[in-house]
Parts: C-alpha cells; sequence; structure tokens
C-alpha cells in the first residue's frame, strides 16, 4: 500500500467528491415531485418532462439503499481522517464502508493491502472471503485472497482461490503467480515452471503480462539453477513476443530490453536501449540508465571501445560519477593506456575518497609506470583512512619489490602472511607465495625462495609459472639440476609453446651436459619468441661453444649485445674472439 502522500490525498479527495454527489443524489431522489412521474402531452404534442428539462431539472424517483448511504459516509470520513494523516481512523472508516458495501472491489483491494501492510493478514482475509461471497466477485478479489492465504501459509486454500482467479480473469498474472510462489518456496522447481508455462500460453494479452511473466522464469532461475535449461527457453519466447507487440510505454520498453539483457539476447536489448536512446534521450534519468546498461553489455561482450564511448558520454552528463570513472580506468589497464587509467582513478578518489580498492588500483598503475614514490603516497593515504590490512601489506610489498627494494618488500610480505593467517588464511595461496619466493631470490636468498616456491606448488602443482621459475632458479645456480629439469619439464607439458619455458628446458639440459637437446630447445624458443630476446642468444652462444660451434657463438652473443648491452656478455664474445 503506498504511503499516504500528497497524490494519495488527492486520489481520495476525487473519491470524495463523487461520493458525496451519489450521497446527494441519493438523498434528492426521495424527494422528487409526482409530477416528474408522469409524462403528458402538451397541446403542442411535447410531453411535460421534455418542457420541463426546458425549464428546471426532473428527479426520476429511486429507493433509497440505507446501507449504501451509510457505507458511502463511513467512506467520506476515512478519506477526511486520510487528509489528516490519521491513518488508524481512515482505516476503521474504511473498514465500515466494506461492511456495508462488500461490491466496491477497490476499496476491499485497498483495504486488503493495508491490513497486510499493518501485518494483519487475518482481517485482510476477512474482508476479502466476505466479498467472494458475492455472485460479482471478480477475478481480482480471488488473487488478492489467494495471495493473502499465501501469507498466512494456507497453502491449498491460496491455490484454490488463484485456480478461480485465472478461471475469472485468464489474462492476468495474479493468480498465476500466487500458485508458482507456492510451488518455488515448497522446492517444487518442476510444478512451478508448469504453472509459468502454462501462463505463456494465454492468448492476447499485453506486453506487461508476457515482460512480467519472463521476471517470474528469471527468479524460477536464481531459484532453482538446475531448470535453466527450460526457464530460458521459455522466458525469451514471451519476451520476443512482448516485442512483436512493440509496446510504446519508456518504461515498459525498458523492461523489455532488461528481460533480454537477463537472459542473455544482448543483441535484442541493445536494439532497444539504443533506441530509447533515440526517442527519450533528452531524458537525464533514462539517459543514464540506458547507458550504464549498455555500458555493461559492451564489458560483458569484450568491447571495450563501445564500453569506454558509453561511460565517457555519462561522465559527460554526470562529471560526479565515480563508478564510471573506475570503469573507465579499468577500461584503459586493458588498453594498456596507463597514464589515461591514472587519471580515472585519481578522479574516482576526488569523488569517492572512502572507496579502498581504487587506492590499490592506483598504486598498481603507478608501480607500472615506475612512479614509485606515488604509488607508495597512494598507499600511505590508504593506510591513514582504512585499518591497515592484507592488501594494503600485499601492494606495498610488490610496490617495494618493483623498484628492488627487496628488505621492504620482504617486510611487509611477511606482515601481510601474519595478518592472512590470523584473519583470512584463504589469501595465502599460491600467487602469494609465488611472489615471496621470487622476492627472496631476487634478494639471493634461495633457501627462502625455494621454501615458499614449494609452498605455492603444494597447493597448485600445476602452475606453469612457479615451475619454470622455480626449475630455472636452480639450474641458473647449478644445484639440484634433476629436480630443476624435473620441474621445467612439466612446465613445458603444459605450455609446450611458450619461449620462456622452452628457453629454461633448453638451460637446465646445457647444466646437464646435454647441449645437443639443450640447443633444439632454445632454437624452438627463438622462434616461438615474439621478440628477439637477449638472454635467449647468450644461452645460445654458450650452447654453441658446448658443442665446438664457436663461429655460430660468436654470432649469437653479437645479437644478445645489439638488443641490450651486458659486460659479461661481452667478455665472453671478446674471449672467444681471441680463440
Amino acid at each position: 500500500m503506498p504511503s499516504v502522500g500528497v497524490f494519495y490525498r488527492m486520489q481520495h479527495c476525487l473519491h470524495l467528491a463523487a461520493g458525496i454527489l451519489t450521497i446527494g443524489s441519493l438523498l434528492l431522489s426521495g424527494c422528487a415531485s409526482s409530477k416528474s412521474t408522469h409524462a403528458t402531452k402538451s397541446k403542442s404534442g411535447s410531453s411535460t418532462i421534455e418542457q420541463a428539462a426546458k425549464s428546471e431539472p426532473v428527479f426520476v424517483s429511486k429507493p433509497v439503499d440505507d446501507k449504501l448511504v451509510q457505507a458511502h459516509a463511513h467512506y467520506a470520513q476515512g478519506v477526511m481522517h486520510d487528509m489528516a494523516e490519521d491513518s488508524e481512523k481512515a482505516l476503521e472508516e474504511y473498514a465500515k464502508s466494506a461492511q456495508l458495501d462488500p461490491d466496491n472491489e477497490q476499496l476491499i483491494l485497498e483495504l486488503s493491502r493495508r491490513y497486510l501492510q499493518k501485518k494483519e493478514p487475518e482481517k485482510a482475509a476477512d474482508i476479502l472471503v466476505k466479498a467472494t461471497a458475492s455472485s460479482g466477485a471478480s477475478g481480482a478479489i480471488f488473487a488478492q485472497l489467494g495471495w493473502v492465504y499465501l501469507r498466512l501459509g494456507k497453502d491449498e486454500l491460496a491455490i484454490e482461490a488463484s485456480q478461480t482467479a485465472i478461471k475469472l480473469l485468464p489474462k492476468s498474472l495474479a493468480g498465476y503467480h500466487n500458485i508458482f510462489l507456492i510451488h518455488l518456496q515448497k522446492g517444487r522447481a518442476p510444478e512451478a515452471l508448469k504453472v509459468l508455462n502454462q501462463a505463456a500460453k494465454q492468448e492476447d494479452v499485453t506486453a506487461e503480462y508476457l515482460i512480467d511473466l519472463a521476471e517470474l522464469y528469471s527468479t524460477l532461475e536464481k531459484q532453482a539453477p538446475t531448470q535453466k535449461e527450460f526457464t530460458k527457453p521459455g522466458a525469451l519466447a514471451v519476451l520476443n513476443r512482448a516485442a512483436k507487440l512493440n509496446p510504446e510505454t519508456p518504461l515498459v520498453r525498458m523492461k523489455l530490453a532488461d528481460g533480454f539483457n537477463v537472459f542473455g539476447d544482448s543483441a535484442n536489448a541493445v536494439q532497444i536501449y539504443l533506441q530509447l536512446l533515440n526517442r527519450y534521450g533528452d531524458r537525464l534519468a533514462v539517459r543514464e540508465d540506458v547507458r550504464a546498461k549498455l555500458a555493461d553489455i559492451y564489458l560483458r561482450g569484450k568491447d571495450p571501445q563501445k564500453a569506454m564511448e558509453q561511460l565517457k558520454a555519462i561522465v559527460q552528463d554526470d562529471p560526479a560519477n565515480a563508478q564510471a570513472y573506475y570503469y573507465l580506468g579499468n577500461l584503459a589497464i586493458d588498453q594498456k593506456k596507463l597514464p589515461e587509467a591514472a587519471d580515472f582513478f585519481r578522479k574516482t578518489l576526488l569523488l569517492s575518497d572512502d572507496f579502498e580498492q581504487v587506492y590499490y588500483d592506483l598504486a598498481s598503475v603507478q608501480m607500472n609506470l615506475d612512479q614509485t614514490k606515488e604509488a607508495l603516497e597512494t598507499l600511505e593515504k590508504a593506510r591513514k583512512k582504512f585499518q591497515g590490512g592484507f592488501v594494503l601489506e600485499f601492494f606495498t610489498a610488490m610496490v617495494y619489490s618493483h623498484d628492488k627494494n627487496y628488505t621492504n618488500a620482504i617486510q611487509h610480505f611477511t606482515s601481510a602472511e601474519l595478518i592472512a593467517r590470523a584473519t583470512e588464511p584463504k589469501r595465502l595461496n599460491q600467487l602469494f607465495y609465488f611472489q615471496v619466493g621470487s622476492t627472496y631470490e631476487r634478494e639471493g636468498n634461495l633457501e627462502q625462495a625455494e621454501e615458499y616456491f614449494n609452498k605455492c606448488l603444494q597447493i597448485s602443482p600445476n602452475f606453469p609459472e612457479a615451475l619454470n621459475y622455480f626449475g630455472y632458479m636452480l639450474a641458473d645456480k647449478g644445484i639440484k639440476l634433476e629436480k630443476a629439469h624435473e620441474l621445467i619439464e612439466k612446465a613445458v607439458k603444459l605450455e609446450p609453446k611458450n619461449a620462456a619455458y622452452l628457453d629454461s628446458l633448453g638451460w637446465v639440459l646445457y647444466k646437464l651436459n646435454q647441449p645437443k637437446e639443450a640447443l633444439e630447445n632454445i632454437q624452438k624458443a627463438i622462434e616461438l619468441s615474439e621478440e628477439v630476446d637477449a638472454t635467449l642468444y647468450d644461452h645460445l652462444g654458450d650452447i654453441y661453444v658446448a658443442l665446438k660451434l664457436n663461429d655460430k657463438a660468436r654470432e649469437a652473443w653479437s645479437k644478445s649485445l645489439k638488443v641490450e648491452p651486458n659486460e659479461q656478455v661481452r667478455k665472453k664474445l671478446d674471449q672467444i674472439k681471441g680463440q
């Protein structure tokens, strides 16, 4: 039931005026002149009624219905109390009116809604039951009774009333809705689906009926995912029927597009959203809502350019839309436009500085732009505003590691690990341990690095990046070569066309004194590499030396130096030139 407000009171004022006129006409009818009941001909041939009509009103006598007069009087009193915002007294007067006039369908329905709002379903049921005793009781009354019985947990009575509602008013969804909910609440998903399919068989129904029915299919799919195979086709069928009816109301068209969107028909959804933009784009609320939904569809459909167009249009209309700037920032990252991403995230923070995730996203972008100082300042702002936690410590560690400040990085990784153990153990996953292990390796602490790589692979034995990194670390240091070979070989099996993993395999085979096998893998790595890699040609030179192919070794090291100057490679090249 709507709250009492200006519009509501105005609506009841109109009812009051109608009621007062009705009462007046009933009272006046009892005072009619007997002359007005006889039609006699004048000399001119016109009846006395026709003559009277030209001069003064004539009233036709009708029997007075005292109950109806009293019902209108109570109704008028109820309206007065409503206008005075005394809802309790208004409800009392409406109840008296309904008792006297049980055929007043609108009053009965409104009164039952008010009782439900007051959490008095028994009273709602009582007044509806009395209304259904009338031979002229409508389908709407029975549907409302079914809904009240449902609220009371009287399922059998609810189904009976709702089935009557369907018979009387088959093109209204209310009765189906009640029975559907009963089956759904009882876990009878197939029966609930049957009710929706029965409702879908109705012909010549409105677009609103079909769209609301699609929403029920959506509810069933959410509550009973096992029925998805049937709910989606059913929903799309009624939505397509609704689309053919070409509803003109913007709200109905929006719901139609939303329905297509929910059930994965992006093409139809986009078409209707764009039509709404063209027709009602001058309405800011419609424009913002539609653009946001279009952006979401384009994001899910991996069309970042169109998504960005919609989001930029949103911030042009609403420069204070922090969420739009945030999405723009993420899109800019996907497009590798890091300076733009940083700018969008800064705007997001200006508008919504309590959005914690943005601090970390901005710091991450700044880190990748080699803006270490700015990244640490961003994280310090987050530290002051929010209670320190795992994510803050983790990102701080990542920034320090990127800056090759491994001591501070390890300090913050350790803090993050302690916090996670105490509060969020699931945070300590393979990715976390991989980052800690690689940081220890760069610091030169191979023992700790090995410990963390082992933890990582215990959680995820088929994590190829960790297998390769760990194996290469051992191979490069010339230790535990058999284990290194096993780790790297497993990584290559998982990703046989990964140039970095093939390079690692070639390198560990070289360390195991198997230069022929090593050469084959290094050459594959060079072939698959998207760009010229200095390390690959450095390794190739070493392998050629082991194979006593010094000319090829000189050629390989020369290519390596062209890509990236390296003093150790230069020394090897100078040494072999002298041979």
